[in-house]
């Protein structure tokens, strides 16, 4: 039994009235969890043939299926970037307006990463993503997922959301501001979020959360949309912050979501004093309608014109050394030359269709690797961003017990042609590896391997 706050037990029984039975007894329930196809891997009629997660599907989520595995973290399928796992109801903001392939986007608080790599998956081979997270620890979690996944074209940036503004203004199409907040839709999930609990915790969230979401204005271009989210259920956090800020900002409109999110989400509450009339457009994702944790979301669409999802300004590619071409001729079948460029000192692959200022990134696009003496030794991001353009593979099953060696950080025998190849699990890259006579000598970073087979 979950012991509940008093003064938050008052508050949720005067916004959901004779709802507040249910939505006590959904807390008493087990939480509910849940995962997505990286479709930037392998599609969804392939996961289909391999699926042993779970085969429900999430009503608002074309790639999310709620989770019926123990210990799916720990599965071949997972190191080779196939699924992210998710909590459901956290897979809801991104579903609320359409993400069109090749937009420019941003995630302004991104970390751990499940927004951003489902902003990813809809934006195809040439869109642009920017995940930002100011805790530098919190960041290098966001690039492992992002590098986990293999995803291209993605920048992660570790710094305040008001910096933001001095490398990126009007420059994107859509910002997902998933802005900190008070928690109250993880109690179920998590007994810190009860216990930090307080009502003046709340006030202080929501003024953290008007000035992140001030700070998307300069980023965004006309036409453009912002989708705040929180994990909350507070009226302070949410739908008062939507109402100051269309009150100051009168270019901008709340619309309405897409449908598939509106028949699973109730609406956003009108509250004294509320001069958005139409603030039931914004959506309330509660645990005793839908299966999940608690979610609040609302779209923000710039009114103003002239609205080009293309209209990229451009980098300059910085030229490389003529061994990292070679590196890339012998590795892999096919790249695109003009995506290849040094930021910070390391070779990397990103479109040069958006401007990344030199120290504005904590990473940059798909890292290469490390130029040293006379040759290059590739990064794991490499090798699982690129991976199906590799000329050498190593093709093994997720039940193939080199693959659980390969996984602990141990050599393994091979009848692949000698270099640098990757190790692939049903057709997934799982990580790299150097051949020589027979033997593929592991190159799956230390910190990622599994402790116990």
């Amino acid at each position: 039994m979950i012991k509940l706050p008093e003064a938050f037990e008052k508050r949720m029984k005067i916004l959901l009235g004779s709802d507040f039975d249910k939505y006590i007894k959904a807390l008493e329930s087990e939480p509910v969890k849940g995962f997505r196809v990286n479709t930037d891997k392998i599609s969804m009629e392939d996961f289909e043939k391999i699926n042993i997660f779970g085969r429900e599907k999430i009503p608002y989520v074309d790639t999310g299926y709620y989770l019926d595995f123990e210990k799916a973290g720990n599965h071949p399928y997972h190191h080779a970037g196939m699924i992210y796992i998710q909590e459901p109801g956290a897979m809801a903001p991104a579903e609320c307006v359409d993400i069109e392939p090749g937009m420019v986007c941003l995630d302004m608080c991104a970390a751990p990463g499940g927004k951003s790599t489902q902003i990813k998956n809809k934006l195809g081979e040439k869109g642009i993503l920017v995940s930002n997270e100011i805790i530098s620890s919190r960041c290098r979690i966001l690039t492992g997922n992002i590098e986990r996944l293999g995803l291209k074209n993605c920048v992660t940036t570790c710094m305040d959301t008001k910096k933001l503004a001095k490398y990126f203004t009007d420059t994107f199409d859509y910002i997902m501001c998933d802005a900190p907040c008070s928690g109250e839709g993880m109690f179920r999930k998590e007994q810190i979020a009860i216990d930090e609990w307080s009502e003046e915790n709340v006030k202080m969230c929501a003024q953290r959360q008007k000035e992140i979401l001030e700070n998307a204005v300069p980023l965004l271009k006309n036409g453009g949309y912002i989708v705040y989210a929180t994990c909350t259920f507070s009226l302070e956090e949410n739908e008062m912050v939507i109402d100051s800020f269309l009150s100051e900002h009168p270019d901008f409109e709340l619309i309405e979501v897409n449908e598939k999110v509106k028949e699973n989400t109730a609406d956003g509450i009108f509250f004294d004093g509320c001069k958005t009339e139409n603030i039931h457009f914004a959506r309330r994702f509660y645990p005793h309608i839908s299966k999940g944790e608690g979610q609040f979301m609302a779209v923000l669409h710039n009114k103003n014109e002239n609205y080009f999802i293309n209209s990229k300004t451009g980098t300059k590619t910085e030229k490389t050394d003529r061994i990292v071409t070679d590196f890339l001729d012998d590795v892999l079948t096919a790249y695109d030359k003009t995506n290849v460029t040094v930021y910070n000192g390391n070779p990397v692959y990103i479109s040069p269709d958006i401007d990344i200022q030199k120290g504005s990134a904590f990473c940059c696009g798909v890292t290469i690797g490390e130029i040293r003496k006379n040759y290059i030794q590739p990064h794991h991001q490499f090798f699982m961003a690129m991976g199906k353009d590799f000329r050498r593979k190593i093709e093994l099953t997720a039940d193939d017990e080199r693959t659980k060696k390969y996984l602990h950080g141990e050599e393994i025998a091979t009848d692949c042609p000698d270099g640098w190849a990757v190790v692939t699990v049903d057709g997934c890259t799982a990580g790299g590896a150097k051949v020589s006579n027979g033997k593929a000598k592991n190159h799956y970073p230390k910190g990622l391997r599994l402790k116990n087979i």
